[in-house]
């Protein structure tokens, strides 16, 4: 009898209610288990989990890193997927593999290259990848520099920090003054330079951002799974272009993505974004995890999460083509369960099946900072149906 998959995610996105889908959904037919933390008791990846945990907050990331190898340990997980804290577990990637946890993320080595995105620009331009002009602005001087050189080539100035994730903290520079335009309607990335730089040399603070243009779309997003071998199984692009999103195979994007993945050895899943500068693709951004809409690939008759388990296990699922090209669709939300804080955050089954399985005692069903079985509902993005 083939045993059960025990799977941690650790402080994640909403969206990654999808991933946990698609893991129970594995072409395989393995049960899957899955247990999921968070700090945010309202989060649906904790009502989409089998069992889930709040995480105790203010940890360093070395007090993370013990949290986690407990966590490991007493729930018997078999592959760990670390979002929060990543740079520090896989410092650790022995420790966990020496508790029986396969760590579903890449070497420390390639974390680190793409922490910092000068860095990573200037380590992907080193093996022929193109990438966009760019400054690194610490004062307002160098904000005026960088902005007017950008100007006076034709292009609009935009800013986000170095170091980050997603699109928090992007900006783009106008000349217009603030008024009632920049109060009407929705909130816009669009922000008075003069306003920008009143606040640069007003604050307290550094800043650390990378200055670009403002690139145009499509924006494509290329999602690949990568073994230990440094062999890409997986490349499928996902298109955005307003609302309208697709899929593309065209070697423009794919070839630069493969480059980077294997050449970092970005192991496991990985996302690697592009737009364009003029008339040519340009690295945008990295990310060594998956990225939240990973999940939209089973547009495409594709189980990335499940063939990243797969490998995590060192079962390799050999390369990955989608069977089709799902057709061109959009994103809405949805509502999800969540659950009340106030309940057990144990489905008496996962408890029972677990307790069969190893030696480990189960926790008692109610402990501070535990989550409970479902009702209400959040809003996540979701795919039309």
């Amino acid at each position: 009898m083939v045993s059960r998959v025990r799977v941690w995610l650790n402080r994640t996105y909403a969206e990654n209610v999808f991933f946990m889908d698609q893991l129970r959904r594995n072409p395989s037919d393995r049960a899957v288990e899955i247990h999921a933390t968070h700090g945010d008791s309202d989060s649906p990846v904790l009502a989409a989990a089998d069992t889930a945990e709040l995480e105790p907050e203010n940890l360093s990331p070395a007090g993370y890193v013990e949290y986690a190898l407990d966590q490991c340990a007493r729930r018997g997980i078999d592959v760990f997927v670390p979002r929060l804290h990543q740079s520090a577990i896989v410092a650790h990637r022995a420790e966990f593999e020496a508790a029986g946890t396969a760590v579903l993320a890449p070497p420390p080595e390639a974390v680190a290259v793409f922490q910092d995105k000068v860095i990573a620009y200037e380590a992907v331009q080193a093996i022929g990848v193109p990438v966009p002009p760019w400054w690194r602005v610490r004062s307002s001087d160098e904000l005026v520099a960088a902005v007017e050189e950008l100007e006076a080539a034709g292009h609009k100035a935009c800013f986000k920090p170095a170091s980050g994730a997603g699109g928090v903290g992007f900006r783009v520079i106008t000349r217009s003054p603030f008024s009632l335009t920049h109060l009407s309607g929705f909130p816009s990335p669009y922000v008075p330079f003069d306003l920008v730089l009143e606040a640069l040399r007003r604050a307290e603070e550094p800043v650390d951002w990378l200055v670009m243009p403002r690139l145009e779309q499509p924006e494509v997003s290329v999602d690949c799974l990568t073994g230990p071998d440094n062999r890409v199984r997986l490349a499928i692009g996902r298109t955005k272009n307003g609302r309208r999103r697709g899929f593309t195979l065209h070697e423009q994007w794919l070839d630069p993505a493969r480059r980077i993945a294997e050449g970092f050895g970005l192991h496991y899943l990985s996302n690697i974004q592009f737009r364009m500068f003029g008339d040519r693709p340009v690295l945008m951004d990295v990310n060594t995890r998956p990225a939240g809409g990973l999940h939209q690939l089973s547009l495409c008759g594709v189980n990335a999460p499940w063939a990243a388990v797969q490998l995590a296990l060192g079962e390799d699922p050999g390369v990955v083509v989608p069977p089709f090209l799902g057709q061109d669709y959009t994103v809405v939300s949805g509502p999800r369960p969540l659950r009340p804080v106030q309940l057990p955050h144990q489905r008496p089954e996962a408890t029972e099946q677990r307790a069969d399985a190893t030696d480990q005692q189960p926790l008692p069903a109610v402990s501070a900072g535990s989550v409970g079985t479902a009702a209400p509902q959040a809003t996540v993005e979701a795919l039309p149906l």
